[in-house]
């Protein structure tokens, strides 16, 4: 089989697309080992639907699947434009909605699913934070430095939230966020619904205005912009190589 290794912001994916829509967990694990296999974040397989440009399947390095995932999908589009499968301006079907991408060059745009505010702001483990679901659930805690981060307290906050967390520092010109991921267990070098989740919250506290810069642990910069109640999350795509196995 042939596939295509993808970075997006510094989350990295497997990716190639089949005829055949099943379970592709195990493959996930045995793809995404960072010694045995290809090495990934995630694995995404393209697959037919009758709905949209086409579906896709999302897996977590663990073989855990995931509704949604920000950076995955500008990897996704772009990998798609790239292999015929859709038109730079495409829409595709995930189990949390359908996503709209725009193939620019190496710059793809995503208008994320519907943002949910899971809970009201509360004080858990000596921290406040805000709980929205940009695609997956996410709980984000405002820091004054990036060195707050704490793995431990961000496991137990994901075990007991069932959520990925993030740390966000706002610097008054753009938004630096850290990420603990579910499914990886670890904190990722991006995370893109992580990012809009971090920047929806400031943007409804009155923090940050329509549009911001966001830099991951990776650095490289995305951009986020609000427009009526969606979210649009932009930033550079790069196919690292593609193999066959």
């Amino acid at each position: 089989m042939q596939v295509s290794k993808y970075n997006a912001s510094g989350n990295d994916f497997v990716i190639f697309h089949t005829f055949k829509d099943q379970d592709y967990s195990a493959l996930a694990v045995e793809l995404c080992h960072r010694q045995n296999g290809v090495g990934a974040d995630g694995l995404i397989v393209l697959v037919p639907s009758d709905k949209a440009d086409f579906k896709w399947l999302f897996y977590n390095s663990d073989g855990s699947q995931a509704a949604m995932c920000g950076n995955g999908s500008r990897a996704c589009a772009h990998y798609a434009f790239a292999n015929g499968l859709a038109n730079s301006d495409m829409k595709f079907l995930t189990d949390a909605g359908l996503i709209s991408s725009l193939v620019d060059g190496n710059i793809v745009e995503s208008e994320l699913t519907e943002v949910l505010m899971l809970a009201d702001k509360f004080t858990d483990m000596g921290r406040e934070w805000s709980f929205y679901d940009t695609g997956v659930p996410h709980l984000v805690s405002v820091v004054e430095s990036l060195d707050e981060y704490d793995k431990e307290l961000a496991s137990k906050m994901r075990h007991k939230y069932n959520a990925n967390v993030n740390f966000v520092l706002n610097d008054g010109t753009s938004l630096h966020v850290r990420t603990y991921e579910r499914g990886v267990e670890d904190e990722t070098g991006a995370c893109g619904t992580g990012m809009a989740a971090c920047f929806y919250s400031l943007h409804v506290d009155g923090f940050v205005g329509d549009n911001s810069k966001v830099y991951p642990t990776s650095k490289e910069e995305v951009n986020l912009r609000i427009a009526g109640e969606r979210l649009f999350f932009k930033g550079k795509v790069k196919k690292v190589f593609e193999t066959n196995i």
